[in-house]
């Protein structure tokens, strides 16, 4: 039985939400009109999180479990 976790690290799961939260915003962007305005804040917002999950090493939250039998 494996004692690794796959919740990941609070710092990973804050750059997740700022990337959730972007594509949120540039897909009510999209639906409304388009309206290219909020839709390039939700860009923008997705790339500073994609920046803030490289400088926290989101990559290394991931456990690799014992082969099972």
């Amino acid at each position: 039985m494996s004692t690794g976790s796959h919740a990941g690290r609070p710092k990973s799961w804050v750059a997740v939400a700022i990337i959730f939260i972007g594509f949120a915003i540039g897909g009510v962007g999209i639906t409304l009109g388009p309206d290219w305005v909020v839709f390039g804040v939700g860009a923008a917002l997705v790339a500073i999180g994609g920046v803030i999950a490289l400088a926290v090493d989101i990559m290394t939250d991931v456990v690799v479990d014992e082969p099972r039998a």
